[in-house]
Order: C-alpha cells, then sequence, then structure tokens
C-alpha cells in the first residue's frame, strides 16, 4: 500500500480528551477499543507494505515525533524513539514508539499511537499509566554495586560469570508502579540447563533494592520429528549449494557441531542440493537436523507473509538465521534477539533433534513478540509471551499441512520428553500437563512462564474450536470452562487474526491477561465489529478461563 507521503493533521484536542478522560490509561493494555471500528465492513486487517512504504512511514513518524509527544501530553524531557509502523487496508496507522526521559531509556514507557488514515487521532495505548519523570538523575548507588547484585542473581540461575556482559547503564523503571531511576545489567554465562544465559536485572539506583529480572534468551521444547520429503530454499556458490534460502532473506541454516560458543558455525553446503536421509543421526554434522530447522523456518515465514501480511520477523523483509547440532545432548530450543537467531539442540541421547515445524514457529514468534509488543518475559507478560510463540507455532503446523506432521493443539507431542509419549503441553486443557494452569488467578504471576502461559493458550483453543469434546485431524480433545459454560469456536483462521492484530496494534511490554482481553476485544472489534460474533466469542472465551 502505498503510504501518506504529506504531513498529515492530526486531532489533537480528541487525543488530550481521552487521556482526561482516562479511558485511555490503564495500566497494561491502555486501549479500551480506542482505535476500535463498529462498522464490520470497514477493513482492519494489517498489510503486508514495501519495503519503501515502511520506510516512508517510518520517516514520517519519526519527522513527527516531538509534536506527537506533545500532543499526547508528554512531558518537556520526555522524547519518543519510532520502532515500528503497522498500517490496514483501511489505512488505518498504528505506530509503536519507545521513550527516553532526559535521554535515559523508559524501560516500560513504550506506546501506540493510533491514527485514521485521514490522520484523526483513534487513541493512545500506554505501557504504564504513570507520568514519567524522576526528581533526581544522580545515582546513590555505584555501577560496581548494581554489577555485584546482577552477578549474584545470575549464579542463582547456573552462571559462572565474575563480570557483567553489559555494564550497568541508567535507565528509569517504568514498568511496575512509579517511575525509578536505576541500573541495568545484562549478565551472560549459561544457565543450569547449559542454555545461554541473557539475563537483565534492573537495580534502584537510590536504595539498591532490586526491582526487577527477566532473561532474554526465550526457550522452548517441540516435537523434534522430520517433516519427510520436502522443498527447501538453498542457493548455489561456484559450484557447492548452500543451506541459504534468498528468496525469503536469506535465511541460512549453520552447524554448531555441539559447541555451546556465541559464534554462527559452519554453514551447511552440500554438493548435489540433495539433503538429509530423513533418518535420526547421532552425528553431529547429520544434515537432516538443518534441513527441519530450514523447512521450519520456510514455512514459518510464509505463513507470516501470506496468511498475516508480515514481511520477517522485524517486518523489514530480513530473516533470521539459524544454528542446529547446539550442545550436546542438549534438550531444548531457544530464540535470542542479540544473535537474531533461532538454535536447536539434539535432544536425548543427540538422536532427537527440536527442529519440527511447531519448534521452528515457536522460536521465529519469539523474535516477532520481541519486535512488536517486547512483552516482558516474566510474570504474566511471560506467560502471555510464551504462549504467543504457542499460538502461532501450531498455526504454523496447521499451515504447512505437512502429513508427516499434521498440525495439533499440543506442544511437543512426538519427542517424549517426558519419555511416556505424552506431549509438553495441551492447548484444550493445559493442566493435564501437571504443571500449567488452567484457568487465571491472582497467584499466576508466579508460575514459570511456560506454565503460566496455559490460560492464554486455553482461551485460543476455546475461541478457535470452542468447549467440550471433539477431534481435529485425528487427536480428541476435550476443553472445559471455568464457568461451566459451552462454547463454539470460530475456527482457528480468525482467532490467529485476532491475536495477531492484538499482539502488533494493541499490546505493550506490560500487558497482563486482563490487558490481553482488552486488547483481543479491540482487535476483533476493529476486524469483525463489535456487535459481532467473533467479538462476543472472544469475550466468552476469556471469561472461560477466568479473565473478566
Amino acid at each position: 500500500m502505498t503510504p501518506r507521503y504529506a504531513r498529515h493533521k492530526r486531532t489533537t484536542l480528541a487525543i488530550a480528551t481521552a487521556i482526561a478522560a482516562g479511558a485511555l490509561l490503564t495500566t497494561g493494555l491502555t486501549s479500551t477499543g480506542a482505535a476500535a471500528k463498529t462498522d464490520p465492513a470497514a477493513d482492519a486487517t494489517p498489510v503486508r507494505l514495501t519495503a519503501a512504504a515502511r520506510t516512508a512511514l517510518i520517516e514520517r513518524a519519526t519527522a513527527e515525533a516531538p509534536a506527537t509527544a506533545e500532543e499526547i501530553g508528554l512531558g518537556a524531557r520526555e522524547e519518543l524513539v519510532v520502532k515500528d509502523v503497522v498500517q490496514d487496508a483501511d489505512g488505518t496507522t498504528h505506530t509503536r514508539y519507545e521513550r527516553t526521559y532526559a535521554g535515559l531509556p523508559v524501560l516500560g514507557g513504550d506506546l501506540i499511537v493510533h491514527e485514521s488514515a485521514a490522520g484523526a487521532a483513534e487513541g493512545v495505548t500506554r505501557a504504564t499509566k504513570a507520568a514519567v519523570k524522576v526528581a533526581d538523575l544522580t545515582a546513590d548507588v555505584t555501577r560496581s554495586a548494581a554489577e555485584k547484585q546482577a552477578l549474584k542473581a545470575a549464579k542463582a540461575e547456573g552462571s559462572t560469570e565474575s563480570a557483567a556482559d553489559r555494564a550497568p547503564r541508567k535507565v528509569v523503571w517504568a514498568a511496575s508502579g512509579t517511575p525509578r531511576l536505576a541500573y541495568e545489567t545484562v549478565v551472560g554465562g549459561f544457565q543450569h540447563d547449559g542454555t545461554p544465559q541473557e539475563l537483565h536485572v534492573i537495580t534502584d539506583a537510590t536504595t539498591g533494592e532490586k526491582l526487577h529480572e527477566w532473561e532474554a534468551i526465550r526457550t522452548g521444547s517441540g516435537n523434534g520429528q522430520y517433516s519427510g520429503s520436502v522443498t527447501i530454499g538453498t542457493s548455489l556458490s561456484g559450484s557447492t549449494y548452500q543451506l541459504n534460502d534468498a528468496s525469503r532473506g536469506a535465511h541460512k541454516t549453520y552447524n554448531k557441531a555441539r559447541s555451546t560458543s556465541s559464534s554462527a558455525g559452519t554453514l551447511f553446503t552440500d554438493a548435489d542440493d540433495v539433503w538429509g536421509t530423513g533418518a535420526a543421526s547421532s552425528s553431529s554434522t547429520s544434515q537432516t537436523a538443518a534441513v527441519d530447522a530450514h523447512y521450519g523456518a520456510q514455512v514459518t515465514w510464509d505463513f507470516y507473509k501470506n496468511v498475516l501480511g508480515r514481511n520477517g520477523i522485524k517486518n523489514n523483509g530480513v530473516a533470521a538465521y539459524s544454528r542446529v547440532h547446539y550442545g550436546n545432548a542438549y534438550v531444548n530450543a531457544f530464540w535470542s534477539d542479540s544473535c537474531f537467531c533461532m538454535t536447536y539442540g539434539d535432544g536425548s541421547g543427540n538422536v532427537k533433534p527440536l527442529t519440527s515445524l511447531d519448534v521452528a514457529g515457536h522460536e521465529m514468534t519469539h523474535g516477532v513478540t520481541s519486535n512488536t509488543a517486547g512483552l516482558n518475559y516474566s510474570g504474566e507478560s511471560g506467560g502471555l509471551n510464551e504462549a504467543t510463540s504457542d499460538i502461532f507455532g501450531t498455526a504454523v503446523e496447521f499451515y504447512a499441512a505437512n502429513s508427516k506432521d499434521a498440525g495439533d493443539y499440543l506442544i511437543g507431542e512426538k519427542i517424549d520428553i517426558n519419555g511416556d509419549g505424552t506431549p509438553l503441553r495441551y492447548m484444550d486443557q493445559p493442566s493435564k500437563d501437571g504443571a500449567s494452569a488452567n484457568y487465571w488467578s491472582s497467584s499466576l504471576a508466579g508460575l514459570d512462564v511456560h506454565y503460566s502461559s496455559g490460560p492464554a493458550n486455553h482461551f485460543f483453543f476455546l475461541l478457535s474450536e470452542g468447549s467440550g469434546a471433539r477431534t481435529v485431524n485425528g487427536v480428541s480433545y476435550n476443553s472445559p470452562t471455568y464457568n461451566g459454560s459451552t462454547l463454539t469456536g470460530i475456527g482457528r483462521d480468525k482467532a490467529v487474526k485476532i491475536w495477531y492484530k492484538a499482539l502488533t496494534e494493541y499490546m505493550t511490554s506490560t500487558t497482563n491477561y486482563k490487558g490481553a482481553r482488552t486488547a483481543t476485544l479491540s482487535a476483533a472489534s476493529a476486524l469483525y465489529g463489535s456487535s459481532s460474533t467473533e467479538y462476543s466469542a472472544v469475550a466468552a472465551a476469556w471469561t472461560a478461563v477466568n479473565v473478566t
């Protein structure tokens, strides 16, 4: 879609009035339908922008950032930094900003400004309702004290590092209550299970109190099964073929050969462009795991592009890369923002690589989340982050329509990590894994993020398929509801589009479960109308998992 290159007019009064009324200032997801449309005929589907169109929108938003900051009521010391722009088919734009205060990054200060095709304000979604300001920019706590605290926290997770990877930097911490001057310190090394560590620790720069910590390495396990005979994107360099998919942003797949170093590894090459054997192998040079990882990235790219109109993880046409054969018998896979890559272990005995479709979809989606809502990887927002990866990993599996790995609502059902043939997670009834929650409760934030994802996964199943007993692709499910209600699903395709629109246009870094309800209702209203069956189904599905 061609962008509006001319500087547009904003309806300043509309924004100011909305802020004064307080309708847009709820912590977490703050837009209670601000950009929602009641006209179901309006096309609120996000469009796939050309690189030039996206660049033009970002440049325009950047040029207008000072005016935008003033119009939405930010203080004189606050500045907006454009992170991304999403445009709907009807011309509505959703511009996502990070924020600084006196030049310091504001963690939890992100917001989204929604505007109509005519440039009229349709609302602001904010990660925090608090006014961003601190009384004093001079720290009473030394950087060395903050680093010591961060190293202690990292040691508890398994790290043996004696120094931070990134020295403490001053920030304003606004993600949990009153903004405070703080330090952010990042410690590397490895966690207990061999997963790389990138632990962020937030220290109050006045009192020395540890305010928060989160792990930036997003992990997840999948079914590890091979995809059978598939066509994959490769490139010819001289007389040698490479696992380099030039048609999908130059996605490459590398061999770590059991190493756990931070390097990419060695790019897979082949003489005849026939890759792998299709059989499990304990070899650290096996191409079979590389084929599955490469294929999974390929299908995930196609899913986001063809179903959701997204051009790669960052929406800029540039691919991440994949690394296989990581570590020795490493039973996990992870996404890292720092390398912008997916990494896969070979599983138990080095013969069950975690390189299947839903794993690829899961890991790449962590990258999408990081580059859109940026859901903090702890507490309720962390559970929503993991659920987002499960939701789109599942959608990728269905999209592929691969008979060797048919779509289902089970996570990790074929790798048998539990040793008894059971999957890692169940979307229809999350508690069946023995740790995940079916429904929201006040104790949810205390769970590991892979388990606090349960209510969102359950919501997605109920919204897609409905409650009660049913069979999908030969798999039997039986999904209960918190309030005993009977639900009829709206179909997976609509549920996927609602979640994606909510993620990219209405969720922020601090969105919690109640915020996710608001975000998905806003998305459903924009896509289908506030009086639609789809809108009512979203509300009913959240109520069915005790998010009201």
